[in-house]
């Protein structure tokens, strides 16, 4: 067979999940449980549907930052092996812009299902609904965008401004 019939085969198995587990298959990951498909199955809007019943602080958010977050992330959000998340020196149309939570992200709630859906880089889903309420908390507190003594729930979340809310277009919007 030549390699381009096999290489189509192959991509072909790929693009097919009904044949996971053909010996043609190339055996990428391994298939999700049921449990781990409903635990992930969530969507939260800049509206605030889909987010859980919680809430969370400041303080609890710097201890879970700390053990959970600051070593890739860098004190304070000041970036390290990846992005900084506060702490901005120059806004985006600065050369270099400053790509932080509080100069860029335009919802409060994008962060919390980001937060959920992939952090920490290493065991993602790992934290718990109490944890990501207060990063979220804390990640807030260090762009300047809420209070330390604040604390923000599944209510609350979707009404902080954050500085960049208009700072994107809306093709949608726009183009109905």
């Amino acid at each position: 067979m030549s390699i381009i019939k096999y290489g189509l085969i192959v991509f072909l198995s790929w693009m097919n999940p009904s044949h996971a587990g053909d010996a043609l298959s190339p055996m990428l990951g391994n298939p999700l449980s049921e449990t781990t498909i409903q635990q992930r199955n969530f969507t939260v809007f800049q509206n605030g549907q889909g987010l859980p019943v919680g809430q969370g602080g400041v303080t609890a958010g710097k201890k879970i930052y700390t053990s959970r977050c600051l070593s890739c992330h860098g004190f304070e959000g000041s970036g390290n092996s990846a992005e900084e998340l506060a702490g901005a020196l120059h806004r985006l149309t600065d050369n270099p812009p400053d790509k932080t939570i509080g100069t860029y992200w335009p919802y409060a709630t994008t962060l919390f299902d980001f937060i959920r859906r992939a952090m920490p880089m290493d065991s993602p889903g790992s934290l718990s609904t109490q944890e990501i309420y207060d990063v979220t908390a804390y990640l807030l507190f260090l762009n300047k965008i809420i209070d330390h003594n604040q604390t923000i729930d599944n209510k609350s979340l979707a009404n902080i401004k954050m500085p960049n809310r208009n700072g994107f277009i809306n093709h949608y919007k726009n183009n109905n």
